[in-house]
C-alpha cells in the first residue's frame, strides 16, 4: 500500500497550483507531464496517460466535482494520470475528482469508476493507457472539437498556444479511440484495467448506478 508521505511526495504540484482549464482534460494532463519532464520530479517511465472512453462516447464517472450527489458525469470521454510506485502500486491524478490528488488508484477505480455490472453496454467503458513519453512526443490538438459549427468556443480555450508536434496538428482522436488498432498504448476493457491496476479487487461497495 502506498503511505501518505508517498502520495504528497512532489511530483506534480499541488492541485491548486496546476495547470488547469475546464473541458480540456487531455491538455492539462499533457500539463501535468511536462511539468515532471522539466522539473524531473520522477522518472517518467513510472508515468502513464489514461484515455476513458468508449465507441458511444458516453462514459459515466463518478466523484466529479461538475456531478450533482450521487449521480454520475457523463463525459464522451476523460484523461487522467497513472503513476507507478515501484514496490508499493498506482497513483491516480484527476484534476476533475472530488477524491484526494493523488489517489491510491484502487480507491479511484471502485469509487470514480466503479463497475461496468450494473450499467447498461453503451456505457460500459474503455482505458487507452499511454506511456506518458509518447503522450508528450506524439500528442497535438488543434482544439477544433471544442468549436461550434459558427467559430464560437464551445468553452473557452486554454491561454497557451495549442499543443502541436512537427509532424502533426491534431491526432486527439487517435487518443480518444478505444480500438486497439489506433493510437498508441494498451486498450483495457475496465475489468481488465481494475485487475491490472487494483491490486485487491473488491466489487464496488457504493451501490448501484443506472445511467
Amino acid at each position: 500500500m502506498i503511505s501518505r508521505s508517498e502520495m504528497h511526495n512532489g511530483v506534480t504540484p499541488a492541485i491548486g497550483d496546476c495547470v488547469y482549464t475546464s473541458c480540456y482534460c487531455e491538455e492539462n494532463v499533457w500539463k501535468l507531464c511536462d511539468f515532471v519532464r522539466r522539473e524531473q520530479t520522477a522518472p517518467l517511465d513510472q508515468l502513464d496517460v489514461v484515455f476513458i472512453s468508449n465507441e458511444n462516447r458516453t462514459v459515466p464517472l463518478w466523484e466529479q466535482k461538475s456531478g450533482q450527489g450521487e449521480e454520475p458525469v457523463i463525459w464522451d470521454y476523460h484523461v487522467v494520470l497513472l503513476q507507478t510506485v515501484p514496490q508499493s502500486g498506482y497513483l491516480i491524478y484527476d484534476l476533475d475528482s472530488e477524491l484526494p490528488f493523488p489517489c491510491h488508484a484502487n480507491i479511484y477505480i471502485h469509487k470514480a469508476l466503479r463497475s461496468d455490472q450494473n450499467l447498461k453496454p453503451q456505457y460500459h467503458r474503455k482505458l487507452r493507457v499511454i506511456p506518458a513519453n509518447d503522450f508528450l512526443s506524439r500528442f497535438s490538438s488543434d482544439r477544433s472539437h471544442m468549436k461550434n459549427s459558427d467559430g464560437t468556443w464551445k468553452m473557452p480555450p486554454p491561454p497557451y498556444p495549442p499543443i502541436s508536434t512537427a509532424e502533426c496538428q491534431t491526432n486527439l482522436e487517435d487518443f480518444i479511440s478505444v480500438s486497439p488498432f489506433v493510437g498508441w498504448g494498451v486498450v483495457y476493457s475496465l475489468q481488465s484495467f481494475t485487475h491490472r491496476y487494483s491490486p485487491s479487487p473488491a466489487s464496488s461497495s457504493a451501490g448501484p448506478a443506472h445511467p
